[in-house]
């Protein structure tokens, strides 16, 4: 089954500084038929105005990613400060408990990834990681950033595999779930067809059956890949 997530039809949220795609109840947002999807909690499509953003404020036992979409995110909690460009990704493993803020510092917009995961294991040590890979090894084909495989640059707290991928115009790419396993995607920037369905920049999708992506224009997506519950 392949089932549409309409971004007009998401949780919003607006304010002077924040626009915000809840793909997932969250905060004011609440929607019983959308709580989770397997160990995936929170999608939040957050765009920030210049000089704006999230203050300190601490979590525990979640595991905490951040996809820089557009512009740079500056990054700090605890210990670090960083600064996020456009398609690094950065993991908090939040564990017995973090602190962390989240802000525009640029004269520009910043538009990000918010994304939540249930671990495996609860009150871990606190853990930061950052992944800055080069932007052509996700040109037509699934880059790996997070999983609780060796390999990834990011390791997951989770049975779960986090890809990213840029399609050039009508270029198409597999899109593989094996048994007992699901994808939710998400269509960062551009559009793309899967079967006889059109996604937008900002629609999600609930998949699990193997399929196919192909761009109806340049596309970039995200896919979160894992078992079901």
């Amino acid at each position: 089954m392949i089932k549409k997530i309409d971004h007009q039809l998401m949780g919003r949220f607006h304010n002077s500084w924040l626009n915000t795609y809840y793909h997932f109840s969250f905060g004011d947002y609440y929607d019983a038929e959308k709580m989770h999807y397997g160990m995936l909690r929170v999608v939040n499509d957050d765009t920030i105005q210049p000089l704006s953003g999230f203050d300190l404020h601490s979590h525990k036992n979640m595991e905490i990613l951040t996809y820089v979409v557009q512009g740079e995110c500056t990054h700090r909690d605890n210990d670090r400060e960083q600064t996020l460009k456009r398609g690094m990704m950065q993991l908090m493993s939040a564990g017995t408990g973090i602190a962390h803020s989240e802000v525009n510092m640029q004269d520009s917009l910043l538009r990000m990834i918010q994304i939540w995961i249930y671990p495996n294991e609860l009150d871990l040590t606190p853990d930061y990681q950052l992944a800055a890979l080069p932007w052509h090894e996700r040109y037509n084909r699934w880059l790996l950033i997070a999983s609780q495989r060796d390999e990834a640059p990011l390791h997951l707290h989770q049975d779960m595999n986090i890809y990213t991928c840029e399609l050039s115009d009508a270029a198409e790419i597999e899109l593989k779930v094996m048994p007992l396993r699901q994808v939710y995607l998400v269509v960062l920037e551009g559009r793309v067809r899967i079967e006889d369905m059109l996604f937008d920049a900002h629609d999600g999708a609930e998949i699990d059956e193997s399929t196919r992506l192909k761009a109806a224009s340049w596309a970039h997506v995200l896919m979160f890949e894992m078992a079901k519950l």
